[in-house]
């Protein structure tokens, strides 16, 4: 029999009435991450999920890989399917982890019997297959406690499993489970990993970038669409609203007092993010914002930016210091194109000693002179929809 990919489901099987629509969304985006890898059947028993290839053409270690990037699965093997027999059992543990057997120095067996009508208990199948194998490979040597292998059995509705070094998976919730964001994109390390964390919990993304040309260069621009590249093995396609973001910064920089100059440009990108999300049908905003990390990043500041939307502002990462985000977005694979050296506009007429500890009145003052709803809509008219497929 071919070999399938068996994968442990996480926090899914906790779920009570409503666990079958988050198993029919894990579902449709793993058909979706391995149609490039050809026809494979996907069906979940037992709180696990099978994923079996059709075809003798499918690409089963490309699928393997994709696979670790899809949220709502915390575990998964390879692993041959057999007979539900004992010595079928023994033998396909022989043919498949063969080389592993022969490698380790110390193993040990455990049995899952799902399947209650197998005529031995899960602890007399370990004792067998583990005492025969044993014998068989003389460089082995049982322990139970810190084995270099594990032999994992399952015995389950339709066969019984034999796989070894189940590797981790993605964790989390299957995306688009909890409804959609817009997420603010920048060519930093911060912004990137706030997104894969919310993805993580569900939530389906647009993604929102502020392009100030020709401030910022088109290798600013290409850095961000490469972040939001390398993000999609684990979000999905996403759309990339490019916004033209260099005639507010003008008008700012003639028009407000420059301590206040940060705060109230970003006062701007969240209200326009705000009408990106309305677009979409996204309910809430995602930042990289980390408390204290910057001074637009104070909680005073928050409170004023966030002042000018009335849909919920997630902040993933807020309570991280930097060598913690480093750490993910090394994880993740954006790190390198994160600190490739094209700005971005939030470092476009930084003001010199920026306002700490703003305050919304005297902000609300310094926008009076502004026309907000049309330089708003002047920047919403101009966005650039950029579709990004990994």
């Amino acid at each position: 029999m071919n070999e399938i990919i068996l994968l442990k489901l996480g926090e899914l099987v906790l779920k009570g009435l409503n666990r079958r629509s988050f198993e029919d969304k894990l579902q449709a985006n793993l058909h979706r991450r391995l149609h490039p890898f050809g026809q494979f059947r996907v069906y979940t028993r037992q709180s696990a999920t099978y994923v079996e290839p059709m075809q003798d053409s499918c690409d089963v270690a490309g699928a393997y890989e994709a696979l670790k990037k899809v949220f709502g699965i915390v575990g998964l093997s390879l692993a041959r399917p057999c007979e539900k027999d004992k010595d079928a059992i023994l033998a396909a543990a022989q043919e498949f982890l063969g080389d592993k057997l022969r490698a380790a120095r110390t193993f040990k067996v455990e049995t899952k019997r799902a399947d209650k009508t197998f005529p031995m208990t899960s602890i007399q199948l370990s004792q067998y297959v583990g005492g025969e194998l044993h014998e068989r490979y003389p460089n082995l040597t049982v322990d139970v406690h810190h084995p270099e292998l594990t032999v994992f059995l399952e015995v389950r509705d339709y066969s019984a499993y034999v796989h070894a070094s189940p590797e981790p998976g993605a964790g989390g919730l299957p995306v688009g489970i909890n409804g959609r964001a817009a997420a603010l994109l920048s060519g930093g390390i911060d912004s990137p990993v706030a997104a894969y964390m919310i993805a993580k919990r569900g939530v389906a993304l647009d993604m929102v970038h502020f392009f100030s040309y020709p401030y910022t260069s088109q290798q600013a621009k290409d850095k961000v669409l490469e972040l939001a590249r390398l993000l999609t093995p684990y979000t999905g396609q996403l759309t990339v609203h490019v916004v033209p973001f260099t005639a507010i910064q003008e008008e700012l920089r003639r028009s407000c007092p420059e301590e206040l100059f940060t705060i109230v440009m970003r006062r701007f990108m969240m209200r326009i993010s705000q009408k990106v999300a309305a677009r979409c049908g996204a309910k809430a905003l995602v930042t990289g914002e980390s408390l204290g990390q910057v001074a637009s990043q104070t909680m005073d500041a928050m409170h004023v930016t966030g002042a000018v939307v009335n849909l919920p502002v997630l902040r993933p990462v807020v309570g991280m210091d930097k060598e913690e985000i480093v750490q993910i977005s090394r994880k993740i694979g954006t790190y390198d194109t994160s600190i490739l050296p094209y700005e971005d506009c939030c470092t476009v007429f930084t003001p010199r000693h920026p306002r700490l500890r703003p305050v919304l009145g005297e902000v609300e003052h310094a926008e009076e002179a502004l026309d907000i709803d049309g330089m708003v809509q002047a920047a919403v008219d101009g966005i650039e929809r950029i579709q990004i497929r990994g």
